[in-house]
């Protein structure tokens, strides 16, 4: 059974990754990151652990770029 805590609002989405929720709407709307689906209200919901492996990805590739600077 999913829990609700597993899920951001777009709202808070856009806090943990610092961007907007327009950026994330974007995003969904070209697949780069998919929202699901409140089954009620149909509000966009946000995996906290897809979100999560997005930020490690973006942060391993910060770390990547700044070794090759150097």
């Amino acid at each position: 059974m999913k829990k609700f805590n597993d899920y951001l609002t777009i709202k808070q989405a856009a806090q943990l990754l610092g961007v907007s929720t327009t950026t994330l709407r974007n995003w969904d709307i070209t697949a780069k990151l998919k929202a699901l689906r409140h089954p009620i209200n149909g509000y966009r919901l946000y995996r906290r652990s897809d979100l999560k492996k997005l930020l490690n990805t973006v942060r391993t590739r910060v770390v990547g770029i700044g070794k090759q600077i150097r």
